[in-house]
């Protein structure tokens, strides 16, 4: 089959145009917020980011930041929602893709409030905080992860699923500014 002029055009185009918006996005600033109302690096233990054991999931990929049930659960990063639902560890969870490609995952909650496909602000609320999935009979607390879909092989460990490090960014060092 002949591809015309006009086509090659268009296709030219149109791989332009998407490598525009995957540049974008890596361009964005990323600017957190902690993702419980109120709380602050005082409410989650700093050191259990990859922390194992960590029972049925095997290693601890995010941070748990505690607050009473019912607290609102807020946007770190502004975003599209990707899902919502409710996944077996770990309960009614949403997903925001925001600022550099990156995915935030918030577990645990008591409900969700936001719709797939939908936009959110940084510290607009998702949720709330609650005890799902595998938190049941622990204190109440949003489980907090940031995943990228682009690799960083030089975050590759020995361990437990150290190989799974190159696609999870630490939350309390990006929080915090790092």
């Amino acid at each position: 089959m002949k591809i015309g002029s006009t086509t090659r055009w268009t296709l030219r185009i149109s791989a332009l145009a998407g490598l525009a918006v995957l540049l974008a996005g890596f361009a964005v600033p990323e600017r957190l917020v902690v993702p419980v109302a109120g709380a602050s690096d005082r409410d989650w233990n700093h050191g259990t980011f990859w922390y194992a054991p960590w029972g049925r999931s095997g290693v601890h990929k995010g941070i748990d930041i505690f607050a009473d049930t019912g607290t609102p659960a807020v946007a770190a990063s502004s975003g599209f929602v990707v899902f919502r639902g409710r996944l077996g560890l770990g309960g009614n969870i949403a997903v925001v893709l925001g600022p550099k490609w990156r995915f935030h995952y918030y577990a645990h909650m008591e409900r969700t409030d936001v719709r797939i496909g939908t936009w959110v602000w940084r510290g607009e609320p998702l949720g709330t905080v609650g005890t799902t999935g595998n938190a049941a009979g622990k204190p109440p607390h949003l489980h907090y992860s940031i995943v990228t879909p682009v690799p960083y092989p030089w975050r590759a460990r020995g361990g437990p699923q150290g190989w799974l490090r190159v696609f999870f960014l630490n939350p309390h060092q990006k929080l915090l500014g790092g």
